[in-house]
């Protein structure tokens, strides 16, 4: 393990800290004597260059955790290909460049488990990246993810930038995206199940056979590892964080059912899209490092429920 890197009485800034990453490295760092700089998207547009750079000058910010990104689901993805490309490569190509010319101390990009090849080993190793196809339904993002990885490479090996990738792997939380066709899979379902239950619905439709094999992670385990890597880890290469531990996509869709109390049927529409079969990260470097998730699948899926119900007047849809 490195010597560590301390935040404590730095100036941190959390890109995208309204978004369900964001807000979750927010809540983290309310456990670390620091200062938490965060963006506002009515005067900050991190998709454009001059914007960024004079946010950083303005606030001088000595630590970056970039989790800032257009992100959602297949549908989303397979939509709006041309926005999910150039908004997330502008994104972090602008907030790293601005951190490396302001001489940040730290940086750390997040990227996505989708930057791996449709065919890549399962469970997934960092090694794996670039080794042949992206999947077809996320490459768009995948291709914008994987120029975030590399640029903090390329910044780190020309200018000796401590800037270093994460990686995670399928994320649910507080704070999601519960657009009915653009969110990802968690909260695609728990509105599903949740709406069927109000409406006291026959069944719940869920995209796909079922047979998909995911990992997911609840949120706030990603904060954590987030600001473990940030005082720990300094290497070239980017970091999976996952559980290490898969589920079938049907046997997840019966444990948000359970989780919400819907008594009725789970019916699968095959004509939509499975991805990839499998989809499991690799975990051991970080396992290595000395961090693991803490929350299990179905402590996190009560403690999203509840955040829902607590907050369904206003989440995002």
């Amino acid at each position: 393990m490195t010597d560590v890197f301390s935040l404590r009485g730095r100036r941190v800034w959390v890109a995208g800290h309204r978004g369900m990453v964001g807000s979750a490295i927010v809540r983290r760092l309310g456990a670390v004597d620091c200062v938490v700089i965060r963006d506002d998207r009515d005067r900050v547009d991190l998709t454009r260059q001059a914007d960024v750079e004079a946010f950083v000058a303005t606030h001088k910010p000595e630590v970056v955790f970039v989790a800032a990104a257009k992100v959602g689901g297949i549908h989303a993805n397979s939509t709006y290909p041309g926005t999910f490309l150039y908004d997330n490569l502008m994104i972090e190509a602008n907030i790293i460049h601005a951190a490396a010319r302001a001489k940040v101390e730290k940086l750390l990009f997040l990227g996505s488990s989708c930057i791996y090849p449709r065919a890549a080993p399962q469970p997934m190793p960092e090694a794996a990246l670039l080794t042949g196809p992206l999947e077809p339904t996320n490459e768009w993002y995948a291709v914008a993810k994987i120029a975030g990885i590399k640029l903090c490479q390329a910044y780190r090996r020309q200018y000796g930038c401590d800037f270093i990738a994460a990686m995670p792997t399928n994320l649910f939380g507080p704070g999601d995206n519960f657009h009915p066709e653009n969110s990802h899979v968690p909260a695609a379902l728990l509105r599903r199940f949740h709406e069927a239950k109000q409406a006291a619905a026959p069944d719940v439709t869920v995209w796909g056979t079922g047979r998909p094999v995911r990992e997911f992670l609840y949120v706030d385990d990603l904060a954590d590892a987030c600001v473990f890597l940030m005082t720990h880890y300094s290497e070239d290469y980017h970091v999976n964080v996952g559980t290490g531990q898969d589920i079938t996509i049907a046997a997840f869709a019966e444990a948000v059912r359970e989780t919400v109390g819907f008594s009725g049927e789970v019916v699968f529409d095959t004509s939509r899209p499975d991805g990839m079969p499998r989809k499991v990260l690799d975990v051991a470097t970080l396992a290595a490092l000395g961090w693991t998730a803490r929350t299990s699948l179905r402590d996190g899926l009560r403690h999203y429920y509840a955040w829902f119900l607590e907050n369904v007047d206003t989440v995002r849809t």
